[in-house]
């Protein structure tokens, strides 16, 4: 595990736009905790079965979309905020269709233990 809050931020992002379901199942395994909890104002995940179907909710209601981080990521004592944008794949350069800012605090052993997500409010 690592605890550069760029990498955290990025195998995060990875983990939300993995559309294989094995890949993203191992992903989660590999940088997330057991019983990680997810909070924003949208969902709730308690562990990595339900963060699993909170993913791939996302997907199923944002084909052809993916997460891109923004502004690279900060961290300090186990925690780590960044920003990202949710993007049509299908349209480079036009403008997302949200955009938020995670908290992650990691545990003992490097992986995510939570996330608390902040929707950016998007213009009509």
């Amino acid at each position: 595990m690592t605890t550069n809050a760029l990498d955290v931020a990025r195998t995060y992002i990875a983990c939300w736009n993995e559309i294989d379901i094995d890949r993203r199942r191992a992903l989660l395994e590999t940088h997330w905790q057991a019983e990680a909890g997810y909070v924003d104002p949208l969902m709730v995940g308690r562990n990595l079965l339900e963060i699993d179907a909170l993913i791939a909710a996302v997907q199923a209601r944002f084909p052809g979309h993916s997460f891109t981080l923004k502004d690279g990521a900060d961290g300090h004592n186990g925690r780590v905020r960044f920003s990202w944008s949710l993007g049509d794949n299908n349209a480079p350069g036009s403008a997302a269709i949200a955009h938020g800012t995670d908290f992650v605090t990691l545990g003992d052993d490097g992986r995510i233990a939570q996330v608390t997500g902040f929707l950016d409010p998007v213009s009509a």
